[in-house]
């Protein structure tokens, strides 16, 4: 049997970084969605409530790769006031063949983090005006800073407001994207105001109840909204849903159950005519993107598992060329 290759973090980040090539491999694994028989098991979750945790373990198998990984990912919230990150987690990358072992990704959370920026990528794409240049970013963690980076892939943003309930936070992390990607970002108290004149607008946080309102969105602007990944999280005004011209989810069958469509759904605020597609679709051109510079569109994004075994296979690929990581022999 061909040893296993163990990567850590140290050896993925020198790898594989969030870039253009990740956005095309998670813009990829979309398309395969709406492509390929693609298989992905829902999502299986453990809830943690007394620490704010929960483990979260996704999979996927597309034809066609030589294989498939199995993500287990924890997300806890009150890891920050202890000093250590609220997200971690590892991935197994197996054989399509022969399900056997092929490497353990011990990434700390860092291929998530980059699949799921990419996504974000991916949908303002796809789904924002050409000519967006303002960002406005909810949240002030890891994945705020990271999906206004992967915008900036993706559109001319030349502008960027953070807001978070902490502004201390906010202000943090505006000053260090300022320094990092060279343009203007500040820190605004009231979140209407963030939105205010703002082109793109992404919701980064585990909040509970909505924290951007559907009547602050105006004609031209886009929502990515991708916090909500458990039934009990809710970012977004449930009347969002309605309202959009255009609402595109990464996994319909998905967001109807743990994303901002299944809070639409439980008010009752989806109507039978309201078009509802995919991003895969869209990317494949089974259905229509943005029809115009006026719609307001609206991308939900709940993290798949070919998201995983996409950002897996291509990380794996690119150590075994690098000569990266350690050998194990089982």
């Amino acid at each position: 049997m061909a040893p296993i290759r163990i990567l850590t973090e140290n050896d993925l980040r020198r790898v594989l970084k969030l870039d253009r090539s990740a956005v095309d491999c998670i813009r990829g694994a979309f398309r395969a969605l709406s492509e390929e028989k693609v298989v992905m098991p829902p999502i299986l979750r453990l809830d943690i409530p007394e620490y704010r945790g929960e483990i979260d373990v996704k999979t996927a198998y597309v034809p066609g790769l030589d294989g498939f990984a199995i993500k287990i990912s924890p997300g806890f919230f009150n890891n920050p006031s202890l000093g250590i990150p609220s997200t971690n987690g590892l991935m197994v990358l197996l054989s399509a063949r022969t399900g056997l072992v092929q490497a353990l990704l011990l990434d700390n959370g860092y291929l998530t983090d980059v699949r799921t920026a990419a996504a974000g990528a991916v949908a303002a794409d796809c789904l924002a005006r050409p000519d967006a240049r303002i960002a406005t970013i909810f949240g002030a963690g890891m994945q705020a800073r990271m999906q206004l980076e992967a915008l900036t892939l993706v559109r001319p943003i030349r502008e960027a407001r953070i807001w978070a309930r902490d502004f201390n936070k906010a202000a943090s992390l505006a000053d260090f994207l300022t320094k990092e990607l060279g343009i203007a970002v500040l820190p605004i108290a009231e979140a209407r105001s963030a939105v205010e004149g703002s082109d793109i607008i992404v919701t980064t946080t585990p909040s509970t109840e909505p924290l951007l309102m559907a009547d602050w969105i105006v004609p031209g602007q886009h929502v990515t909204a991708m916090g909500s990944d458990a039934e009990h999280k809710n970012e977004v005004d449930p009347a969002l849903v309605g309202r959009a011209d255009l609402y595109v989810a990464d996994r319909l069958s998905q967001t109807a159950v743990l994303g901002e469509l299944h809070h639409a759904i439980a008010a009752g605020l989806v109507a039978q005519s309201q078009l509802l597609t995919e991003i895969g679709d869209v990317i494949s051109g089974k259905a229509g993107g943005r029809a115009s510079p006026k719609c307001i569109t609206y991308a939900d994004l709940t993290g798949t598992g070919i998201q995983d075994t996409a950002i897996a296979t291509l990380a794996f690929s690119r150590a075994s060329a690098a000569r990266a990581g350690t050998a194990f022999d089982s």
